[in-house]
């Protein structure tokens, strides 16, 4: 039987932890599979950290992870993601907005031979202005441009197989990406709906900004997609195009100086002539500088993007 690891990154939820970790375990219990549940601080300034302390000191399947400063959500999952130990990881938020009782409905399609169950919040309790129209506005742009279609990308509910996720190396926002990595790398991926409480305790960490961030990390993840082996053919591509664009504006000015009785200085064509092509010669130099990164980071160690400061009831596997 598959063993879970439940990946909870936290910042400032210190009247949400003790419940949550109630009902969790509750619902962990019953399930009757081998458990780890992984809550990580993300350098909360309230009483977070103190409270994880005594949850973890009476309970050894609590593995604790403090980190030294607030690096952020995809960071802090990044960190449980990496110490997770077990055959399926499923991240959740702290904040009790997601019920652990979905669980077992996530598991189930794994079950069905998925490789990845994303959690669908149908009836979502949140402002519907500030948040669900800009997340709906996001979750079509996601769809359309990966390809891969969720309703409800933004869900932390999600359960995926281990070997699909330990290879995914997150930054910016991009936890909510981690079904298109799986897509892409051939996992199958499914979507089911779940329960959505509103926050009873705490001030959301969310906010308009947060679309934004996700649509540039969306320009990202597809430019990573399609051309992070080959960074020249975009910057290249570019560069050519703009020398080709010159060259022609060239031509017309030859044509006016020659043919047009117009010299140079009457038509804003030599400065046309430089601008393009002193933008293709630097577009085609940035990607000789793409395509040395590239091999740099592959041929190079990974490094994470987070420092922990210390950990409770876990050692390195």
């Amino acid at each position: 039987m598959s063993s879970l690891s439940i990946i909870i990154p936290l910042f400032n939820e210190q009247d949400n932890i003790q419940p949550l970790y109630e009902r969790l375990k509750d619902v962990l219990t019953r399930l009757g599979q081998a458990y780890e549940i992984i809550m990580i601080d993300d350098g909360s300034t309230d009483a977070t950290r103190l409270r994880l302390e005594e949850i973890a000191a009476k309970d050894p399947l609590v593995r604790l992870l403090i980190l030294r400063r607030n690096f952020g959500q995809t960071p802090a999952m990044m960190a449980g993601i990496d110490a997770a130990r077990g055959d399926i990881l499923i991240p959740m938020d702290g904040d009790q907005q997601n019920d652990p009782a979905d669980i077992p409905r996530l598991l189930a399609k794994l079950e069905e031979g998925y490789d990845v169950c994303s959690g669908w919040r149908k009836d979502r309790k949140d402002n519907p202005v500030k948040r669900n129209l800009p997340s709906r506005i996001a979750n079509g742009l996601i769809s359309l441009i990966s390809g891969v279609h969720l309703h409800d990308y933004g869900c932390s509910l999600k359960a995926y197989k281990k070997d699909i996720i330990k290879g995914v190396r997150l930054y910016g926002e991009m936890h909510r990406f981690i079904p298109i990595y799986a897509s892409w790398m051939g996992a199958s991926v499914c979507e089911t709906p779940v329960a959505h409480h509103p926050r009873i305790h705490g001030k959301s960490n969310y906010g308009i900004n947060r679309t934004i961030k996700v649509i540039l990390d969306l320009i990202v993840v597809k430019f990573l997609s399609n051309y992070a082996q080959t960074p020249m053919y975009v910057f290249g591509g570019f560069g050519l195009g703009s020398l080709c664009i010159s060259g022609i504006f060239f031509l017309i000015m030859l044509y006016y100086k020659f043919w047009g009785d117009k010299s140079f200085i009457e038509t804003p064509l030599p400065q046309i002539v430089t601008l393009f092509f002193l933008m293709g010669f630097l577009a085609i130099l940035l990607g000789l500088i793409a395509e040395i990164l590239m091999r740099t980071y592959h041929e190079s160690q990974n490094k994470p993007i987070y420092l922990i400061e210390k950990t409770r009831n876990y050692r390195e596997p």
